[in-house]
């Protein structure tokens, strides 16, 4: 009886010291919620709003800065390590994981919006909102610009600032005002130019092979110790998160009145979200690897906290990574897919910029053709690529939406009020489908990695992951035996 208890205490603090971040970060949330609500009815000025808000602020900086080095140090060494075929495989079968789960995203959102139907007319009215001018955001330049970005002319000044193109009224010496395009650089790092730089870099690492091996160990190394610094930056989570939401509570005027006119609009995101993280996203994986997806979401937990505290994919990535790696998730596949699913693969956005246009086209009383739904599925696939990994990006790129179907600009603060708490569950829902995607690429491409490791070792090439050299650490602990041995002789 004693030793049953004993083990089952044992057991219990295994289990408690193995998920300690993920309750303290669980707890957070919940006190960030309670502190909100409690310093709303305080009625606090601007400046206690934005004390409130200063541990976030940095916490979100520290995640925020481990970006370009996570992003550059993983996919540089995870693709210098494989060979072309492998690095090809891989690709394809992301990019068919990440078309079939977007598209049918989009289809989700419009389908659920379409059914629920929340837009009503009188909305817009009891809000206040004026009627404006018609969204001047041109879909077909936003795409050039996806290809301008990915392949930046100066991969330095990517690092801070990405291209842009928009609209801008002109005025000529005669008097008369026109609109013309205008291109030039924005703030914000271009994170998919640096993706393809660094996707191109590995490749070249690994086709040269012994010559490029210092700069390939380079890459293994600064791996090892971002994910190191991650780990460590990860603890002041459960400080940083609740800060974030209690500011983000405090900042909407009025909570409860906005609640409950755009109630039913939170409740037909939330369904289709739901949807799409718990029933479509599971489905698909086990249809391609017949494992139990539930079992691989439950190992999720603090990436999807990091998540809805964060709402940005960018900052939970590297949460999303120490995730993977303890589920069994390849190094390899992890450090090639997530970083590419982080900037491309958003199931959650696609959903919500679908049902939000669509919305807000029913606030407005327009009645939709099957051409117009088509092209809010077009479109809204096409935006949510584009979309940035960042809070609330998502509401720049449904610029794009409104303006194929010819809807004013500023209806876009119809949704403003609510936007911080939905943005927080596409992003978890993002965070999902890139971490599916990563399971589901690695078992699909299983038997080539496991060939490819197979081929090395007979080749007695250096197999390597996260910057850990096999080869040495197996001469290292043959001799630390052989000295054992030699002290016992003695």
């Amino acid at each position: 009886m004693g030793m049953s208890t004993n083990k089952c205490g044992a057991r219990w603090t295994s289990w408690l010291t193995k998920n300690m971040l993920l309750l303290m970060t669980m707890a957070g949330i919940v006190m960030g919620v309670i502190i909100g609500g409690v310093l709303r009815n305080l009625e606090p000025s601007q400046e206690i709003v934005k004390y409130v808000g200063f541990p976030g602020e940095l916490f979100m900086n520290m995640l925020k800065a481990m970006v370009l080095p996570l992003i550059a140090a993983s996919i540089v060494s995870g693709l210098s390590q494989l060979d072309g075929k492998t690095s090809g495989r891989l690709g394809s079968r992301a990019v068919m994981y990440y078309v079939i789960t977007t598209t049918h995203a989009v289809i989700l959102g419009i389908i659920v919006v379409s059914i629920i139907h929340p837009g009503d007319p009188t909305i817009k009215q009891k809000m206040g909102i004026a009627e404006g001018e018609t969204a001047n955001e041109s879909a077909a330049q936003k795409f050039l610009d996806l290809f301008r970005n990915a392949f930046p002319e100066n991969i330095m000044r990517a690092t801070f600032s990405q291209y842009q193109t928009h609209y801008v009224n002109v005025t000529n010496p005669n008097g008369i005002q026109k609109t013309v395009l205008k291109t030039g650089y924005v703030d914000g790092m271009n994170v998919l130019g640096i993706i393809v730089f660094c996707i191109v870099m590995g490749l070249v690492i690994s086709k040269i092979g012994e010559e490029a091996k210092p700069l390939a160990n380079l890459f293994h190394a600064l791996d090892v110790v971002i994910t190191r610094m991650v780990m460590i930056i990860m603890w002041l989570g459960p400080i940083g998160i609740p800060s974030l939401i209690a500011q983000k509570m405090l900042e909407v005027s009025d909570l409860w009145q906005t609640a409950r006119m755009l109630g039913l609009f939170v409740f037909t995101v939330i369904l289709g979200l739901g949807i799409q993280a718990f029933i479509t996203l599971p489905l698909i994986y086990f249809i391609g690897t017949r494992h139990n997806p539930y079992k691989f979401l439950s190992g999720l937990g603090q990436a999807i906290m990091t998540a809805l505290g964060t709402s940005s994919s960018a900052a939970s990535l590297p949460v999303t990574f120490r995730c993977l790696n303890k589920l069994g998730i390849d190094p390899r596949v992890t450090k090639f897919v997530l970083p590419v699913g982080a900037m491309v693969n958003m199931d959650g956005t696609a959903l919500y910029e679908a049902t939000a246009s669509i919305f807000i086209a029913q606030m407005n009383g327009l009645d939709l053709s099957a051409g117009q739904i088509i092209t809010v599925s077009i479109t809204a696939t096409l935006a949510s690529i584009g979309a940035a990994s960042i809070p609330s990006a998502g509401l720049v790129t449904m610029l794009i939406v409104l303006t194929a179907l010819g809807l004013p600009a500023n209806d876009i603060s119809l949704i403003l009020a609510v936007d911080w708490f939905l943005d927080r569950l596409r992003t978890s829902v993002n965070v999902i489908g890139d971490a599916l995607g990563c399971g589901f690429v690695h078992h699909i491409c299983a038997d080539h990695l496991n060939a490819d490791v197979a081929e090395a070792e007979k080749a007695h090439a250096i197999v390597e992951a996260h910057g850990v050299n096999f080869d040495e650490l197996e001469k290292e602990i043959e001799q630390e035996n052989n000295n054992h041995k030699t002290i016992e002789h003695v």
